[in-house]
């Protein structure tokens, strides 16, 4: 079950939720206009099965956006993977600071970010969101730790999708907001 699912959340009651909102103008306007970095874990097979994006901001702080696992793939770890390489690009590009947002509403989602470091900040209520969105942010230690070797036989590169389509349709069919279960 996706977020979107559970929480019953549709393109009719939460127009601007990532998973309805992302088009391919959007995604091109992402990658072409603005400073973040994308990046996509694939399977032994080649397969896209992991995303996150690092949106660098001032001061040193990024946000992450986007965090997501396709549903099948869920519940091997693959979420913290994806937590801990965000982390090391994050000090790579010198961010001291990692910014999210989540669906304040998804207490299972918020305590997991909160034993990986995560501190709450804050809510904000938008009219055109059904839910709450929490801020959270964690602090890094900025020591340029070393990009940890998988434990397991996924690839990790920079994203740049053989089609704009491709990527699309992952986001489409994750159907995320930082919405997975690890």
């Amino acid at each position: 079950m996706t977020i979107a699912e559970q929480f019953g959340f549709t393109i009719k009651n939460a127009p601007r939720f990532t998973a309805f909102a992302m088009t391919e103008e959007r995604l091109l306007y992402q990658m072409d206009n603005e400073p973040r970095y994308m990046f996509a874990y694939f399977n032994s097979d080649g397969k896209l099965i992991g995303y996150y994006s690092l949106l660098m901001q001032d001061k040193g702080e990024c946000e992450l956006n986007n965090l997501c696992v396709l549903p099948e793939y869920r519940h091997r770890k693959i979420g913290q993977e994806l937590l801990q390489d965000a982390y090391s690009q994050a000090e790579t590009h010198n961010c001291t600071k990692i910014n999210i947002g989540i669906v304040e509403e998804n207490t299972i989602l918020r305590q997991w970010y909160e034993k990986e470091g995560f501190v709450h900040v804050g809510t904000e209520k938008f009219d055109f969101f059904p839910f709450t969105c929490g801020y959270m942010v964690k602090e890094l230690k900025n020591n340029k730790r070393k990009r940890m070797p998988l434990k397991t036989s996924k690839t990790w590169i920079s994203l740049f999708f053989v089609t704009v389509s491709q990527a699309l349709l992952f986001m489409q069919n994750c159907i995320f907001f930082k919405e997975f279960m690890v």
